[in-house]
């Protein structure tokens, strides 16, 4: 059974984003600490991301290696970051069945 870790990141504070939650989910997949990686961009994020091209860099290379990046759409497009994260290769879908489904499995959530 393959392993697989879901992280949510709500934070948008640039300190965290580069020291923990892209530094854990680029590690995890290149180490192969995980099978599968997704990270999962939500609220106050989607405005980081949005605004923070060193931080976009960082989600290109999570893309280039492997880390599923996804993002809520209703935040994404309450930011204006559509068009940005359309660029970057985040896949915008509505995000609270798919995360309601995640807790109920009991999936790997990691939530920062």
């Amino acid at each position: 059974m393959k392993s697989k870790l879901n992280i949510l990141w709500t934070s948008a504070d640039p300190t965290t984003a580069e020291k923990m939650v892209l530094m854990y989910a680029l590690n995890s997949k290149v180490e192969n600490w995980w099978d599968e990686v997704q990270l999962i961009i939500w609220g106050a994020s989607a405005g980081l991301v949005n605004d923070d091209i060193f931080i976009q860099g960082l989600i290109s290379e999570l893309i280039e290696h492997g880390v599923h990046v996804t993002a809520c759409q209703v935040c994404a497009d309450m930011v204006g970051a559509r068009e940005t994260f359309k660029e970057l290769g985040i896949e915008l879908i509505y995000w609270g069945e798919p995360l309601t489904e995640i807790l109920k499995s009991d999936g790997k959530l990691l939530t920062i």
